[in-house]
């Protein structure tokens, strides 16, 4: 499937799509925020009651019963894959090596408190000094690696109170 899409409706299920897939959607603009959709010879009634699309997250009715949909082309999938989510970055509570190499310097104490942007810790990888940055303000709660540590990808290195 060229190009899939991932679709998430109310944080329970997960479905891949396409513009292939799209195709089999008959769908004709009733208002500026309701459709008529033909799948499968069903008839749906659609509503967008919410939408955010700066975050691609979207309030529907669906003949009337609500849902909650987030969509994710595949470039915000390899973001999320690599650990770099754009906006989820103020609700993370610790930090995760983006991948492996040796930790060189931890400028940052238990305790200490820290602003978004501030270094965390330096990570050595393919031969290039790698800076962690804070993604958020916060308080450090534990550091759980030391100066001179080699690292796995997705290794816990930094966790907030």
């Amino acid at each position: 499937m060229p190009n899939p899409f991932e679709v998430k409706v109310n944080g329970e299920w997960t479905f891949q799509m396409s513009s292939e897939t799209l195709d089999h959607y008959d769908q004709a603009r009733l208002t500026p925020e309701t459709f008529h959709v033909i799948h499968d010879a069903h008839s749906y009634t659609v509503r967008i009651l919410e939408a955010d699309f700066y975050q691609k997250t979207y309030k529907v009715s669906v003949d009337g019963k609500p849902y909650s949909v987030s969509i994710s082309n595949p470039l915000d999938q390899l973001i999320s894959e690599m650990g770099f989510e754009l906006g989820a970055s103020k609700n993370v509570s610790q930090i995760e090596a983006p991948m492996p190499g040796l930790i060189l310097d931890i400028p940052v104490s238990e305790g200490d408190e820290v602003k978004e942007g501030d270094a965390l810790l330096v990570l050595e990888a393919m031969k290039m000094e790698n800076v962690i940055l804070s993604p958020r303000d916060g308080v450090i709660g534990k550091i759980a690696v030391e100066k001179g540590a080699a690292v796995d990808k997705k290794s816990l290195l930094i966790e907030f109170k």
